[in-house]
């Protein structure tokens, strides 16, 4: 007994002391207080709205033109007519491929993700339904594994296997691929349609749970801050580490094609490039021509302006260096990875992408510890 006074005496002298001695130290100088204040309601309020809402608004009416096409496709089998439905398939690719810099709320809930670009394709299975005689209809397609619907099913039926190119003429094209193509295109759209209204139309909205932050899921700004700083460095590593390292390989001999993502359009580098611009939409609080928001960056300009400058070039150095790997030859991805000038350059382009999560990771989560909300 007498030990565990002595503790609780020990504590109290302590946080006595502690209290004491928060404004001055013995010899009475000042201690400065650490920490800065931020009010991120304009910044929640933009990427919620202007960002995240929007992007979703605009995948889903590209969903529409991209559905819209492809039923004209079927009806009207013409070279020009698949020219629309493949630019828009990556019409619709491009605001998908931002949106991952936040893929969070109902597009994990209501497992959205996996039904729109589930990769790698089941090729063998698609094929077996293709030489089927079932009757293809959205009803039919909903009913099937996510390996065979979604972002590359279309890809794969529209552009072939892009071995050789990605030029699919429309003799290659068979009437029961196209009829694929459009049941699965309004599956596509169904789903899209879904994830938009999960954010804006439902009674339990989630974009209201951002907002108000003071519900289940988010109790304060800080909850919803470190989330879209989660998910900016979440993709970033999944470009780095994973899309681009994964067929890339330690070395030329453990290149692996049948890795790369979106190889059958030869679209990957606008993926892997659209990824990080969707990084820094949300870094800026930007979204298409959207300019003069709130972002990420002015949370961390209130606390180092300097650092904030630095993550916003190194965002822009990933995008350039990832663009920088088609060079002037116009190489496709699946085509760089083996080529030795364009190893150097995919090797430039992870190691910016490193130097980006390493600075998000490190100095800028950091930060949440300091923000006096």
């Amino acid at each position: 007994m007498l030990l565990k006074k002595t503790l609780i005496a020990l504590t109290v002298s302590a946080l006595f002391l502690s209290g004491c001695g928060s404004s001055s130290s013995d010899d009475n100088t000042t201690v400065e207080e650490t920490g800065f204040t931020f009010d991120a309601t304009e910044l929640i309020t933009n990427l919620t709205n202007d960002v995240i809402v929007t992007g979703y608004d605009t995948l889903n009416d590209k969903a529409n033109a991209f559905f819209i096409a492809t039923q004209t496709l079927v009806n009207t089998p013409t070279e020009a007519n698949l020219l629309i439905a493949q630019n828009a398939w990556k019409a619709a690719r491009e605001p998908w491929e931002q949106g991952e810099s936040h893929i969070f709320g109902p597009v994990d809930s209501l497992s959205i993700d996996p039904h729109l670009d589930s990769w790698p394709l089941n090729t063998s299975d698609l094929q077996s339904l293709l030489d089927g005689t079932s009757t293809f209809s959205a009803d039919f397609i909903a009913l099937l594994n996510d390996d065979v619907q979604g972002f590359h099913t279309m890809e794969f039926l529209l552009f072939g296997d892009g071995v050789d190119d990605n030029e699919k003429l429309i003799a290659d094209m068979s009437e029961r691929e196209r009829e694929y193509l459009s049941a699965t295109a309004e599956v596509f759209y169904g789903y899209t349609q879904d994830l938009y209204n999960a954010w804006v139309s439902s009674d339990d909205a989630y974009q209201d749970k951002l907002l108000t932050v003071d519900n289940d899921i988010y109790t304060s700004q800080l909850a919803v801050v470190e989330e879209l700083i989660n998910g900016m460095i979440g993709i970033i590593d999944e470009v780095g580490t994973g899309k681009i390292a994964d067929p890339f390989g330690a070395d030329i001999d453990s290149i692996n094609t049948s890795k790369v993502e979106s190889q059958y359009s030869w679209n990957s580098l606008t993926d892997f490039t659209d990824n990080i611009k969707g990084v820094q939409n949300v870094y800026r609080g930007e979204f298409e021509n959207a300019t003069d928001k709130t972002g990420i960056i002015d949370f961390v300009s209130a606390a180092d302006a300097t650092l904030a400058s630095r993550v916003d070039d190194e965002i822009a150095a990933a995008i350039t260096a990832i663009i920088a790997i088609a060079s002037e030859d116009e190489l496709p991805f699946r085509q760089a990875i083996s080529d030795t000038d364009g190893r150097v350059r995919i090797q430039t382009a992870i190691d910016a992408l490193a130097t980006l999560q390493a600075s998000l990771e490190n100095d800028v989560l950091t930060l949440l510890n300091d923000w006096k909300v």
